[in-house]
């Protein structure tokens, strides 16, 4: 079973940027698919951003495309969130997710099978 546990968040100005990271412990970092989830008040969790267990093959939401970046670092256990040109309605938290299934379902929070607790992201106007 692996642990997440999400860093980074905080209050930013629009237009601004911030990185959020996802510390993994347990069984072995590249055997995961791994995903970036969020969820504003009063609505449901929206898929953000998700990348392959190699690191290859980036897949985003359509709002974020061109401004979020995933990556990860097996080496290092951690996956990546690189969000640049903020916009208050990016304002959710923010959760990464671990996943031993099938790539091709990467959108789908069901598929996923771990959880980080989350981190709060704040963008004023």
């Amino acid at each position: 079973q692996v642990q997440l546990v999400e860093s980074g968040g905080g209050f930013v100005q629009a237009g601004g940027s911030l990185r959020l990271s996802c510390a993994a412990s347990g069984p072995i970092f590249s055997c995961y698919a791994m995903g970036w989830f969020r969820q504003a008040p009063g609505k449901e969790r929206e898929f953000a951003a998700a990348i392959s267990y190699s690191g290859g093959d980036p897949k985003y939401e359509d709002s974020v495309k061109g401004r979020f970046t995933i990556s990860r670092d097996n080496a290092k256990n951690t996956l990546y969130l690189q969000m640049d040109s903020l916009k208050p309605e990016d304002t959710a938290v923010y959760y990464c997710a671990a996943t031993t299934g099938s790539y091709y379902y990467y959108a789908d929070p069901l598929r996923y099978d771990y959880w980080g607790q989350g981190t709060q992201v704040t963008v004023s106007s």
